[in-house]
């Protein structure tokens, strides 16, 4: 397996953990720990060399933390 690959699986699944419980229970805590597994995604997209994955990536998460900023200013910090 490449190095990408594993990397990008542990970033994965930790990324993944930290979203699902954050330490501070605040949107901003979770947009940053979304970023986590983003680039996990990334990094296993980039050992396949598929551009066509990797721009389908960067619009999906450029659009998912755009939607995602829309709610945190929609319902405020809690």
């Amino acid at each position: 397996m490449a190095p990408e690959f594993v990397l990008g699986l542990l970033l994965l699944v930790a990324g993944g953990i930290s979203s699902a419980w954050p330490v501070p229970r605040t949107y901003l805590a979770r947009l940053i720990n979304l970023e986590i597994p983003a680039w996990g995604l990334l990094l296993i997209m980039l050992s396949y060399d598929e551009a066509l994955a990797l721009l389908t990536f960067g619009g999906v998460s450029a659009l998912s933390t755009y939607i995602f900023v829309r709610v945190m200013e929609k319902r405020g910090e809690p």
